[in-house]
C-alpha cells in the first residue's frame, strides 16, 4: 500500500514539475512578445510624431505660396487685376 501511494505521489510530483516548466516557458514567451510589441508601439509613436511635424511643415501658408509662385508661376491677386462679372454681361 505504501509503495502505491509513493508511486502516485511521485507521478503527481512529476506532473506538477512538468506543468511548472511549461508555465514558465509560456510566461517567458509572452514576456518576449510583450517587449516586442512595446518596442513596436514606441517606434510607431516616433513615426507618428514625425508625420505630425511633416504635416505642420508642409501645410504652412508661406510654403504653399512659395511653391505656387515657383512651380506654378502664380502671382498674388491684386484689386487692379480683379475682373468683376455682372449679370447683364457688361
Amino acid at each position: 500500500m505504501s509503495g502505491k501511494i509513493n508511486a502516485v505521489l511521485a507521478a503527481l510530483l512529476v506532473i506538477c514539475a512538468l506543468s511548472l516548466v511549461k508555465a514558465q516557458y509560456e510566461a517567458r514567451h509572452l514576456f518576449i512578445e510583450l517587449e516586442r510589441t512595446q518596442s513596436q508601439a514606441r517606434q510607431l509613436d516616433i513615426e507618428w510624431a514625425q508625420l505630425q511635424l511633416d504635416q505642420s511643415t508642409l501645410g504652412k501658408h508661406a510654403r504653399i505660396e512659395e511653391i505656387a509662385r515657383r512651380d506654378l508661376e502664380m502671382t498674388p491677386l491684386t484689386p487692379a487685376r480683379t475682373q468683376y462679372l455682372t449679370e447683364g454681361g457688361e
